[in-house]
């Protein structure tokens, strides 16, 4: 069963093609993504109307491309998905038009994906994919939860962020200290010439007796320490950024060894666009590893938002026999879709 999915919720537009015959994890015959990092770096942060006009541009010419690269013409195509939400509406809708339109032409069935499942499930595209049961690190750009999952649609909510996510904290931190969009990258990058112990950031909940996130905080510390440091930022700025990576990752790694305490689960599974930060990946390799505990990721190049993610994520749920198929072309999309409140 060939699948093909769009991927439109926020400044990436991206199409995959996976195969889910048998029972095997599917396979990613061929994807493609345009990133609009460059047109909106001029405002600083995701314009939701030149995100949608942009997805319309793309999404026609990267199904052209994934279907050449596969050697597979659309009439072969057997399913049709889409990322459902949450995500901007205006760029959700993009996507959601695109998938219902194709499906309608070719008289095939559609599926519309949750955006977070198809980030939890990405590691399985990886060369060291994971086995259920786990607990999910979901770090995406607005996104911090902490999930057990037992199986593709079984998912049990352990904790999350009551304000800002960890990605939220990267990029807002990013932007107090003047670098570029996108912030969090440029953070990490500027993070590894500076000193993580330079400056005394929270570390928000990080004793609580939950399992919950909080980073506006730490924002907020961030904002109090350029105050402070005033005409020496530029000289300072990269031990603050290594100050506030330094918490950042310390929460996540303690709050997830923390889950898997309580749940007694032996494998751990990280996934979201923050995932690459390279510093989180040797921080929980090390707690890991002094626990026994696996620890699985999305390859690089699929930790930020994506078509293959969300094609795979159609793929298992059909292959675990979850109903999701519509026959029906009419659509709509839930900017705000929670995994919990999804009929998963």
């Amino acid at each position: 069963m060939l699948i093909v999915a769009f991927e439109s919720s926020c400044d990436e537009t991206g199409v995959a093609l996976v195969d889910a015959s048998g029972s095997h994890v599917p396979r990613l015959l061929a994807h493609a993504l345009y990133s609009q990092i460059d047109m909106h770096q001029a405002y600083g942060g995701v314009v939701p109307e030149l995100a949608s006009r942009d997805h319309i541009r793309r999404v026609v010419p990267l199904t052209r491309e994934v279907m050449a690269q596969a050697q597979k013409s659309l009439t072969d195509v057997d399913v049709v998905a889409y990322t459902r939400g949450p995500g901007l509406a205006g760029a959700l809708l993009v996507g959601a038009g695109a998938a219902c339109a194709l499906a309608a032409a070719l008289g095939k069935p559609v599926m519309g994906v949750h955006h977070l499942e198809g980030h939890l499930l990405s590691p399985f595209l990886s060369a060291d994919p994971p086995e259920f049961p786990f607990v999910a690190l979901l770090v995406s750009g607005g996104h911090t939860q902490l999930m057990q999952v037992d199986s593709v649609g079984c998912y049990e909510l352990l904790g999350e962020s009551i304000d800002d996510a960890a990605g939220e904290a990267f990029d807002k931190s990013a932007k107090l200290m003047g670098l570029p969009y996108p912030g969090g990258p440029q953070l990490s990058k500027l993070a590894e010439q500076g000193d993580a112990n330079a400056f005394k950031l929270p570390r928000p909940l990080l004793r609580s007796s939950n399992l919950d996130f909080s980073f506006a905080g730490l924002k907020t510390a961030v904002l109090t320490q350029t105050k402070k440091i005033g005409a020496e930022l530029d000289m300072r700025k990269a031990d603050l950024a290594a100050s506030a990576q330094a918490a950042i990752v310390e929460v996540l790694v303690k709050k997830s060894m923390s889950a898997m305490s309580q749940t007694g689960l032996r494998r751990l599974v990280v996934a979201g666009g923050v995932g690459a930060n390279a510093l989180l990946r040797s921080e929980l390799n090390s707690a890991c590893g002094k626990r026994n505990i696996r620890v699985h990721y999305p390859e690089l190049h699929l930790c930020t938002d994506n078509g293959a993610m969300i094609a795979l994520a159609a793929g298992m749920r059909s292959q675990a026999g979850l109903q999701d198929l519509q026959e029906s072309y009419t659509f709509d999309v839930l900017p705000r879709w929670s995994l919990q409140a999804a009929n998963l």
